[in-house]
């Protein structure tokens, strides 16, 4: 049998009882009509005390394919640069998710950047919040996993180019999803400057853009790696436009604002 992968962080990041989390995704997904099929969209991973509202915002808008790559970052340091599971499980409070196989064996046979690892996922919680909006909206969806340590153009770029070349093989639709908080413990008014620039170079979807945004400005946007490769993957797919869903910071909620990490839910069709 496939290994299944444990929560890791259940009861810190959202809740870890199946009807907590039930009545917590109830409050946080808006379910916004009409539906729509985006290539491709970006929502954060912080607890859902703190990012739900924004991430809740982008998912109550989609009509959920049954096939999603989810790209997040590695805040471990554990296992390789680019680490991807093929096969297996992943449990959540209430039930479980596959791996879409197929989809992630050929993202990993075009890949040199990425190795076949269970480490760098199994403490991660950056695509495990996901998870069970993704469950909620889709019971029967399958992902691919991919968490990125490695964060320079070069890498990050051929990532995403092989994720679209096994997209385009696929004969039924398949969303990117990207992981990422934007910046993290400054004031607000520092953050919503940085943050800002960081958004607009993300709706330019220009990956270079954003890689010299967020260095030049000094940005601490922990999703860099995989905004980056959804960027590079949707140059190839042909993505036309992206939309800011909403922006929030954890001093919007905690009342905190001399520390704190920003939040934006993104849709590109």
């Amino acid at each position: 049998m496939d290994a299944v992968r444990r929560p890791a962080v259940a009861g810190l990041f959202y809740p870890s009882r199946p009807e907590q989390v039930e009545a917590d995704l109830s409050r946080l997904i808006e379910d916004v009509q009409p539906k729509v099929s985006p290539r491709a969209v970006v929502v954060p991973h912080a607890g859902w005390t703190y990012s739900g509202k924004v991430a809740g915002a982008v998912y109550g808008r989609l009509a959920l394919p049954r096939l999603v790559v989810l790209l997040g970052p590695n805040h471990t340091g554990l296992g390789p640069w680019g680490s991807i599971m093929t096969r297996g499980r992943w449990a959540i409070p209430g039930g479980d998710l596959a791996i879409a196989h197929d989809l992630a064996r050929r993202i990993l046979t075009g890949s040199r950047e990425l190795e076949e690892d269970e480490a760098a996922h199994a403490q991660e919680h950056a695509l495990e919040v996901q998870l069970p909006f993704l469950r909620r909206l889709r019971p029967d969806v399958q992902f691919v996993p991919v968490t990125l340590m490695k964060t320079d153009l070069a890498f990050c770029a051929a990532v995403g180019k092989a994720v679209a070349a096994a997209v385009k093989t696929c004969q039924e639709p398949v969303l990117l999803i990207s992981s990422t908080d934007l910046n993290h413990y400054e004031s607000q008014a520092v953050s919503n400057r940085k943050d800002r620039l960081a958004i607009d170079a993300v709706l330019t979807l220009d990956p270079e853009r954003l890689q010299r945004t967020v260095r030049e400005h000094r940005i601490s946007m922990c999703g860099i790696a995989p905004t980056t490769a959804l960027l590079s993957a949707l140059g190839d797919l042909g993505a036309r436009r992206a939309e800011l869903v909403r922006y929030m910071t954890s001093g919007d909620v905690s009342g905190d604002y001399q520390r704190v990490v920003g939040y934006c839910g993104v849709i590109i069709e």
